[in-house]
């Protein structure tokens, strides 16, 4: 029966609980313990039950129970603590107010793209690692107080649900999300009517409404296409994350990224900044070019200096295969009227997403669409940023790998959403109140030492009880789904063990994260788990107590990746065979609720990637807030952090061509750590039950990785190296009628058109082939400029120790001087250098484009010119 009407019912609060609805509709309640606490003692059960979802609570919850706390007054004291506990942090003087030049904090506006957010359990829209980077990103740009928007689609189903069938094998459900029921805001427009964009697409217009959901003080704003009167497919395109097929795929980058731009700009919205986090918002890039063509009269290349300026990109992915590759065709039949608006033709469209424009076969990527449309690039952790320079070098021909203009910002986690509730008290207590923001530099952390060793470990062995007792929750309420037997349900309530060593994996089940390297040598993990080493036999006895070791595993595999699949089913039928149920337990349907309980009542966070597959990770930054040791392969962030003094490392970053060698290399130095290292540290105990050196190293990792690993860290450097300069670029470009893009763009063109007629005629060294250290030596260089002006290159002398190839390596450049033209017109340069080491030490020359208004020399993507040898 269709309505004739409808309505949106609100929950009825009485007078005195009205606060609780603005404190349920801001996911300031997602880390703020006071709040939290409060739902939850609202309704203890329907807190658990609703997914941590106090919007549906109060929706839900009975008019008795609500007429009940209205007359406690205890609680009522908690509800004003909570209000004023958001006012306050809403208004607060913040790090961005601090660092940020005020006349232009009027001005700013940073727009994040991303496919996906992980924010809360109840707002079930993140497949993982990309989206929960991506919340913690809204979450510290709220509490650094940037002006920053987020953009993203709200999906219907969102990532699937997982489950095992009785063999094994993962089964995936996609539960409806009631929007109306959530911590969201439909967004109206003057009138009270939907605020609605189009979108053109093939023979059609598709249209979305956009609903906020508020983090803090940063709003995110997401696109939902599941409304009249668009046809079912185009209802689709915010159904699933990343379901469906390539055109789908195609569908839905459009809505995010030239979707995103039409919505910012209906809300009156005008960023400085476009941040994409990953490619799948490429398109926007396009829009903003169009729209700048079209609305203020720029040539292409004029707008696209306007885009450049102000765009960055970040990329999570450290393989070819991970970006979104589109076919030529496809490209052209969904954004063909693109190409006629920009004016430009089918190959120079096409070349906007190629790495070798000339290649005509080569598919579009998404990754090199938001590089060559970029102005700033990072990978997120210096092995993921050398990784990315090395994948992307060939967009700057003859450039060393290691002057490829894409840096790093290391990833981190959102501190205050992580570290467990009791572990939170300890910290506020003997650090105070500002150690989830705080800066590695600052002598407050220099106070985790004065932390007693006894309260820290009892904070530890409670958050791994509590762990113990919601796997066992979990286990049986995934079994009853099921239809398991009365067995089965009592055995699930003897899983796990609180007083054992407890590690813990959990993460997307992809191939290169080899979930079962700890299970190669069946025979060794089972004297680990069950300690039956021969060394621990005294007498012909067992000595006393058992040093015991139990695991904790949960992730999801893609519903199309078989492989992974079977890395689940591998483990559930290693359990079963091996009779090791109630030493490894998987938990089925991984999602926040179940990390935030795994990396605080963990001991030790295992993460075994083949090297260096793993961009950054964060589960790992996320245990070690919380003091628990990482036991890990050298890849991503953990390459970079203090491994020997918070954990241990799995090998010294050896690669391997053989995977299968790999595997038993690594496994048996896996075997060896956890027997020599990891479990008799944990069992050496004093007479008070306490495990002094194996707290130490806790105090250590919280020290040296709280601060450093944190999205407070990783939010402020995206601010000072990304945002400030590309809105100080935006500001430049578009001043006096865009003079300055217009400038520039000529400029380009008027550079392209001679570059490669630039030649360096002579170079005169006056130096002998022995020389000593730090000897002066005059270099003197003639150059064909072929119609630039001096001002328009930069001739640099590049200089540094020679490899066994012949080449120079890890160069240093040098910038000549200009000396005035020469009798036949060409160009004079000249420098003094000396070398500060010994050796076989090479020198050359190289010029560079030059102008006020570039953000790198290397922005053009010239090939840089070198003088012959």
């Amino acid at each position: 029966m269709q309505p004739i009407r409808t309505f949106n019912v609100s929950p009825s609060l009485p007078e005195k609980l009205e606060p609780l609805r603005k404190l349920a509709y801001n996911l300031h309640w997602d880390w703020n313990v006071e709040t939290k606490d409060l739902f939850r003692r609202l309704d203890r059960d329907l807190w658990e039950s609703s997914r941590h979802n106090p919007v549906l609570m109060l929706g839900t919850i009975s008019q008795a129970r609500l007429q009940e706390v209205a007359e406690d007054e205890g609680f009522l004291a908690q509800v004003e603590r909570a209000a004023l506990q958001l006012e306050d942090y809403l208004r607060e003087r913040t790090w961005y107010a601090k660092h940020r030049d005020p006349d232009k904090q009027s001005q700013d506006c940073y727009a994040y793209f991303s496919a996906e957010f992980g924010l809360t359990d109840c707002l079930p829209i993140y497949s993982g690692g990309l989206g929960v980077l991506a919340g913690d990103h809204l979450k510290s740009a709220s509490d650094r107080g940037l002006p920053l928007v987020g953009v993203g689609l709200l999906y219907q189903e969102g990532y699937f649900s997982q489950y095992l069938n009785a063999d094994g094998w993962q089964q995936e459900r996609y539960p409806i999300n009631d929007f109306y029921n959530m911590p969201l805001h439909l967004e109206r427009d003057a009138n009270g009517n939907e605020l609605r964009i189009a979108v053109d697409y093939p023979g059609r217009q598709v249209y979305a409404r956009v609903w906020r959901v508020q983090v803090g003080t940063v709003p995110l704003y997401m696109l939902d296409t599941n409304i009249e009167p668009n046809n079912p497919y185009d209802h689709d395109i915010t159904d699933e994350l990343y379901g469906g097929d390539l055109d789908m795929r195609m569908h839905q980058e459009i809505m995010l990224g030239i979707g995103g731009v039409k919505m910012l700009e209906a809300l009156g919205l005008k960023p400085t900044v476009y941040h994409m986090n990953e490619g799948h918002s490429a398109f926007l890039t396009l829009e903003r070019i169009r729209h700048l063509m079209e609305s203020d009269g720029l040539s292409f290349h004029e707008a696209k200096e306007v885009v450049n300026a102000s765009s960055i990109f970040t990329t999570h992915t450290p393989v070819p295969a991970g970006f979104d590759m589109f076919p030529a065709d496809k490209i052209m039949y969904y954004l063909g009227h693109y190409a006629e608006k920009l004016h430009l033709s089918r190959e120079e469209f096409l070349a906007l997403g190629r790495e070798n424009t000339g290649d005509l076969e080569s598919p579009f990527s998404m990754a090199t669409l938001a590089i060559k449309m970029a102005s700033f690039v990072n990978g997120v952790s210096k092995l993921h940023g050398d990784v990315s320079q090395r994948l992307f070098k060939n967009l700057w021909p003859a450039l060393p790998v290691g002057e490829v203009p894409i840096t790093a910002i290391t990833n981190g986690v959102h501190a205050r959403s992580c570290v467990a509730k009791f572990t939170q008290e300890l910290y506020d207590r003997y650090l105070g109140p500002k150690w989830s923001t705080t800066p590695a530099h600052n002598s407050l952390w220099d106070r985790v030492s004065s932390i007693p060793d006894d309260e820290l470990w009892r904070a530890q062995e409670r958050c791994r009880s509590e762990l113990v007792v919601f796997v066992r929750d979990r286990l049986e309420k995934y079994l009853r789904d099921r239809g398991g037997s009365l067995s089965e349900l009592s055995q699930a309530q003897e899983v796990l063990d609180p007083s054992v060593l407890t590690i813990g994996f959990a993460r997307r089940f992809a191939t290169y994260k080899r979930a079962t390297l700890f299970m190669r040598d069946l025979d060794r993990i089972k004297r680990i788990l069950f300690d039956l080493h021969s060394d621990r036999l005294k007498g012909g006895m067992l000595s006393p107590k058992k040093r015991m070791v139990q695991f904790v595993i949960a992730g999801k595999a893609h519903p199309k990746d078989i492989p992974g699949k079977e890395m689940i089913r591998h483990i559930v039928h290693f359990i079963r065979e091996q009779k090791c149920e109630k030493n490894i337990v998987f938990i089925p349907d991984y999602d926040i609720n179940v990390a935030r309980m795994m990396v605080s009542g963990c001991d030790v966070w295992l993460n075994t990637p083949r090297r260096p597959r793993e961009a950054s990770g964060t589960s790992g930054m996320k245990a070690a807030m919380n003091g628990v040791l990482n036991l890990s392969i050298l890849d991503g962030w953990w390459n970079e952090a203090d491994y020997v003094r918070t954990g241990w490392p799995i090998g010294q970053g050896e690669m391997y061509d053989d995977p299968d060698y790999q595997d038993e290399v690594e496994a048996n130095a896996l075997y060896d750590l956890l027997e020599k290292e990891v479990v008799p540290l944990f069992y050496d105990r004093d007479e008070e039950g306490i495990p002094r050196r194996w707290v130490a190293k806790m105090k250590q990792a919280i020290r040296l990785n709280c601060p450093q690993f944190n999205t407070a860290r990783m939010v402020s450097d995206y601010a000072t190296y990304g945002y400030f300069p590309a809105s100080d670029r935006y500001y430049q470009t578009i001043e006096n009628h865009y003079q300055p893009a217009k400038e520039l763009a000529h400029w380009k063109q008027h550079l392209f058109d001679r570059w490669y007629d630039i030649k360096i005629e002579t170079v005169d060294i006056s130096a002998p082939a022995e020389i000593q250290v730090n000897e002066d030596i005059a270099v003197k260089a003639q150059i064909h400029l072929a119609g630039l002006k001096p001002e328009d290159v930069e001739v640099q002398v590049y200089k540094g120790p020679m490899d066994a190839d012949g080449n120079i390596v890890d160069g240093v450049p040098m910038t000549m001087e200009y000396q005035g033209s020469g009798a036949n017109g060409r160009s004079i340069y000249t420098a003094n250098i000396a070398y500060s080491s010994s050796g076989l030490q090479g020198l050359s020359l190289r010029i560079l484009p030059q102008h006020p208004y570039l953000s790198s020399p290397f922005q053009p993507g010239l090939q840089v010119i070198w003088a012959n040898s």
